[in-house]
């Protein structure tokens, strides 16, 4: 029996993750889990898993287990069915539509594709690791159903690695400053001295500073 068993997330889709969360909501005994992540991580009908030798498919899951186990970086560019996508280079440039598709589908798995179709998309021109990307287009997101894995899981670890809530990466740094500035000068009033507070403000600025995206 030929079987192809994927060797990283990249070769693994979005459509066989979440085919996959599905099925292990559903199947709850061990074994019959493995049989389900062989079948669908190695592209294998139910009933060519099933007469894999014992100690052949707990080594296959154990490999497939194995790609889950390290956090993947941020992929910033990856083909699909022949055209190039980008992760968008400045991701404090979303629009508002922009931000609430990312907030609101970026950590659910059942709608992840709309949230990718906001951080990636197809690259329209390119000067070595400089490149412009299209504009956005609700609903494009179906064929990214098809996109790597690990570039899923890339965009989302580094959005959680800022640190930060998300609305303060993406909006403007100056709304935000001047938000976080007005803040901060009410509480200095109430301060005696002020000097905590001013090395508050110092230190909020360089963090805010550091959260301006741009990959380019």
């Amino acid at each position: 029996m030929k079987l192809n068993i994927p060797s990283k997330l990249s070769e693994i889709t979005l459509g066989q993750y979440k085919l996959y969360l599905k099925v292990a909501e559903e199947v709850k005994e061990e074994r019959m889990l493995g049989a389900s992540m062989i079948s669908i991580f190695c592209n294998l009908k139910m009933e060519k898993v099933m007469l894999l030798k014992l100690k052949d498919s707990e080594e296959i899951i154990s490999m497939l287990t194995n790609l889950f186990e390290s956090t993947p970086n941020l992929v910033r560019s990856f083909k699909l069915n022949g055209t190039e996508y980008g992760f968008i280079p400045e991701l404090d440039e979303v629009s508002l539509g922009e931000y609430i598709d990312v907030d609101t589908y970026i950590g659910d798995w059942d709608n992840i594709e709309k949230a990718m179709n906001v951080l990636y998309r197809p690259i329209l021109t390119r000067l070595k690791d400089k490149y412009n990307v299209e504009e956005y287009i609700v609903g494009n997101d179906k064929n990214l159903l098809n996109m790597p894995l690990d570039a899923v899981l890339g965009a989302v670890f580094f959005l959680l690695s800022l640190g930060k809530d998300l609305s303060l990466t993406m909006m403007n740094y100056s709304e935000v400053e001047g938000e976080m500035k007005e803040a901060l000068m009410q509480q200095q009033t109430l301060d005696e001295n002020g000097g905590g507070t001013q090395a508050s403000l110092d230190s909020l600025k360089e963090i805010l500073q550091e959260l301006r995206i741009s990959l380019n």
